[in-house]
């Protein structure tokens, strides 16, 4: 399945040089700070829209359906988007999403302050965004390849990623709390459409070496079929991909149903709210920096069913706590359990794929990951509102662990198909155990 030809050598550094060493290359270091500044914003006005909703409408059913207006484009959407990500210069697709992001942001803010600002706005502006991030979130993660050079230090660049995005998520909703409270969401919409500017100047700034795209041009439907038959065609890749969908549909929704555990079962308000979104993305930040520590890919394989059990776990104890400090508590876990699963995936396909297929793979990662959570964010809305907010986790955390348990059984399997690729790379040797 994989053509590349590069070894793969595990770097020799330790400690926190080991951490940041894809910090190195330039490229990166500009994407990692212009992202993480830009995130921050992004994060501020994810807690801000659905406190928004649930403020002027009081409905966990409209959470649920602007959640899906947000998130149905990607599913829609990204499968063409992957296609046309690995034909089109990644680097200006990504400088586009950018700006048409800042410009959604901009939008909120003016109808917002103008008083005119209605639940129907905030869902076709969500469509807007989720048309956006269909090419943004697959060329985004082709992207962190054309930015390194060394194809060891990958595995680190995306763990780097993910720490940047879970830093974010540590930051952004506490301050989104805050900011809620005391000035109202109009605020949080311009904070995060300004902070779009530092991540359009940072990129920029980059110099990316043109890259070498197939003269062969087959039509954007066969190119489609080509993506999909590698991606599902290849025991690994598939199973990776429908255990992230499983997770991903009946797990991600909990962020949707958080204002309702915020204001009607813990009785907070919405710095409650911020802190159990901020205890979540707590808990993702030490599975990140634990993620970037690691030297090789290596052992990572089984990450993949024992921490979706970790966060399917960490769900169903949650549904079940009326403190706020033990949900704090549990909410660590459930991001630690998620962030482990989706790092260990991204990384494990970003090693095994072959790279001018690498944006319908990531496109086909990106409609697991977000393209399901659509179906998730209604279908738990809908449930919320009959069998209530705690009874529609306990199914969902059920769900993810009967899918970890599925994954786990077909190991042995998964093992056996990429090591093959493994020995090629370098990764591990032909007299190497491939769990060691």
């Amino acid at each position: 399945m994989h053509n590349d030809s590069q070894k793969y050598r595990p770097p020799k550094t330790a400690g926190l040089k080991n951490i940041y060493r894809s910090l190195q290359y330039r490229n990166f270091r500009l994407f990692f700070f212009g992202q993480s500044i830009s995130l921050i914003g992004t994060w501020i006005q994810r807690i801000a829209v659905p406190w928004l909703v649930y403020s002027i409408t009081g409905s966990p059913f409209l959470l649920g359906v602007a959640g899906f207006a947000g998130q149905i484009p990607t599913f829609i959407i990204a499968p063409l988007a992957g296609v046309l990500v690995d034909r089109w210069n990644r680097y200006t697709i990504l400088i586009i999403t950018q700006v048409l992001a800042m410009i959604q942001a901009f939008a909120l803010t003016l109808l917002f302050f103008n008083h005119s600002i209605s639940v129907w706005h905030i869902i076709l502006l969500n469509v807007f965004l989720g048309c956006i991030n269909a090419f943004d979130v697959p060329v985004r993660q082709s992207f962190v390849v054309d930015m390194i050079e060394k194809r060891e230090d990958l595995g680190n660049a995306i763990a780097l990623n993910s720490s940047m995005v879970n830093g974010a998520r540590l930051i952004g909703p506490s301050i989104a709390g805050l900011l809620i409270a005391f000035t109202g969401e109009g605020v949080c919409f311009l904070i995060n459409g300004i902070s779009y500017i530092f991540v359009i100047a940072f990129l920029l700034m980059m110099h990316i070496p043109p890259r070498t795209i197939s003269a062969k041009q087959t039509r954007v439907v066969q190119g489609f079929k080509e993506g999909f038959k590698y991606t599902f065609g290849f025991l690994p890749i598939r199973y990776i991909i429908l255990l992230l969908a499983t997770v991903s549909l009946m797990g991600m929704s909990y962020t949707v149903l958080m204002p309702v555990f915020a204001k009607t079962i813990l009785h907070g308000g919405p710095h409650t709210f911020g802190f159990l979104m901020g205890a979540s993305g707590i808990g993702a930040l030490v599975g990140s920096i634990y993620m970037a520590s690691r030297k090789s890919v290596r052992g990572l394989i089984k990450f993949i069913p024992l921490f979706a059990g970790v966060f399917g776990c960490g769900l169903i104890a949650f549904s079940f706590s009326p403190i706020f400090i033990i949900s704090m508590v549990l909410m660590l876990v459930i991001g630690l359990g998620m962030i482990m699963q989706l790092t260990s995936s991204n990384t494990i396909l970003q090693t095994i794929v072959d790279d001018d297929k690498r944006g319908r793979v990531m496109s086909f990662y990106t409609m697991a990951f977000m393209g399901s959570a659509p179906f998730g964010s209604l279908m738990a809305g809908s449930l919320a509102s009959s069998i209530g907010a705690p009874n529609t986790l306990i199914i969902g955390g059920a769900s993810c662990i009967l899918g970890a348990i599925i994954f786990a059984y077909k190991l042995p399997t998964i093992r056996k198909m990429i090591r093959p690729i493994y020995i090629k790379m370098g990764i591990i040797q032909e007299d190497t155990e491939f769990s060691k």
